[in-house]
């Protein structure tokens, strides 16, 4: 069933909520919130307030930010389906700290004929090398660009377009049937920390769907299990003009082994699909005590064993090789959805049918990552992903296609409906 179409008021409608959101600063920080500074910016919690005063003005129902800036509301069911299974929608409102979010100057491309796009700083879009981007042209579509110095926030302020634009269209359209619909906007999903102070006592909800998805018809059901391991080599210092006779041992030579000793055919840039990686993400300390921090990622557990095991062999060999000593901390990061989602095969199948009902045959893409859904399928809350739209993900070269985001609003709009037949 179709509600919405390209070319309806309610598109332009979903194209200015995104610009408009697009614009406030959200950043996150991964230093702060690794602390347990939750939210970890106090842009974060400026931008709950502004949608806490949207979704009040909008008509919805128990608005509330929480002390840790999570903003919870809900859209009550319609009449004679209060007994209907609830169901949550997910988006989160930081962006991520490696490009800026900071002063984010959206560019509104209508009828996108497909030619080049220069924006700042010799960034190029280019149809005749991104495929998505070539479907825009061929569709004559709106698209949303960054101007080239900032990223443009899709990820994932398309998502809470799509959800804001879908519940309002309910509200304004009580015909259509739905049970309660429960709404969560979180912090810091970019650091990894998403849910660590997610306000579970408020949701009814035994299940739920993130909107936090890149091109039309990826439903995502699978991630990564993660793991941090977090290393520190400890040496010995010493004068370096008696380095021999004191013992010295240098321990950011041992890291620099361990890194290099790292299989380099297992690295992001060398892996993709089902492939997991070790990634090294941070690396400081002087001669006498030298950290690293890493990421391991791999969608089978058993073989997530194997990387912890390897981590360690490869840590200790280098250690014994200079002398000094290791201390290795592996640290949970999130665990694969699957196994969460196969246990309630209807929360799936029902978005499946969603999909197809506004004719997007779903792409059942793994996740080369995690959402906040991978943390709360964890949580006994089951919670596959929908598409946004958004493109280039994390980088200036962002982009996001107006005709896939409403395509999403109505998959939402739809979804709704089923579920309340559940």
């Amino acid at each position: 069933m179709k509600f919405l179409s390209e070319t309806a008021p309610e598109a332009e409608e979903i194209c200015s909520r995104f610009v408009k959101y697009a614009k406030i600063y959200s950043q996150s920080s991964s230093e702060n919130a690794d602390k347990g500074i939750i939210p970890s910016t106090p842009q974060q919690t400026e931008f709950a307030k502004i949608l806490a005063s949207e979704l009040k003005e909008l008509g919805f129902n128990d608005v509330d930010i929480s002390e840790y800036s999570y903003v919870y509301a809900n859209v009550p069911a319609t009449k004679g389906l209060e007994n209907a299974k609830p169901f949550c929608l997910l988006a989160h409102m930081d962006t991520v700290e490696e490009v800026t979010g900071l002063n984010v100057n959206p560019q509104v491309v209508k009828n996108y004929d497909g030619r080049v796009i220069q924006l700042k700083n010799n960034i190029v879009l280019d149809p005749a090398k991104n495929q998505a981007l070539k479907q825009a042209a061929d569709e004559k579509d709106t698209i949303i660009t960054t101007d080239g110095t900032t990223l443009l926030g899709g990820d994932d302020k398309a998502g809470i377009t799509i959800i804001v634009s879908a519940l309002k269209y309910l509200m304004a359209h009580p015909e259509i049937p739905h049970g309660l619909i429960e709404v969560m906007f979180s912090p810091d999903e970019e650091t990894g920390h998403g849910m660590d102070k997610v306000p579970l006592e408020k949701l009814k909800s035994k299940f739920a769907y993130t909107v936090d998805g890149g091109h039309i018809g990826e439903l995502e059901s699978e991630c990564f299990n993660a793991y941090r391991s977090d290393l520190v080599f400890t040496g010995v210092s010493s004068h370096t003009n008696a380095a021999r006779a004191n013992g010295m041992v240098n321990a950011i030579s041992m890291a620099s082994a361990f890194i290099n000793s790292l299989p380099r055919h297992e690295s992001p840039e060398t892996t993709d699909g089902r492939q997991g990686f070790y990634c090294p993400l941070r690396f400081s300390g002087s001669m006498e005590e030298a950290s690293v921090s890493l990421f391991l990622r791999d969608f089978d557990k058993d073989n997530m064993e194997r990387r912890k095991a390897i981590v360690e062999q490869l840590a200790n060999a280098a250690a014994a090789s200079f002398g000094g000593k290791v201390k290795i901390e592996h640290i949970q990061q999130y665990l694969n959805m699957r196994e969460g989602l196969e246990k309630v095969p209807y929360v799936k199948s029902v978005l499946i049918d969603a999909f197809r009902e506004c004719g997007v045959e779903p792409v059942m893409t793994p996740i080369r990552g995690g959402t906040d859904g991978s943390r709360l399928t964890e949580m006994g809350i089951p919670t596959p992903n929908i598409f946004t739209g958004a493109h280039n993900y994390h980088s200036a070269s962002e982009w996001v296609s107006l005709t896939q985001m409403v395509k999403a609003t109505d998959i939402v709009i739809n979804l709704s409906t089923l579920i309340s037949k559940l």
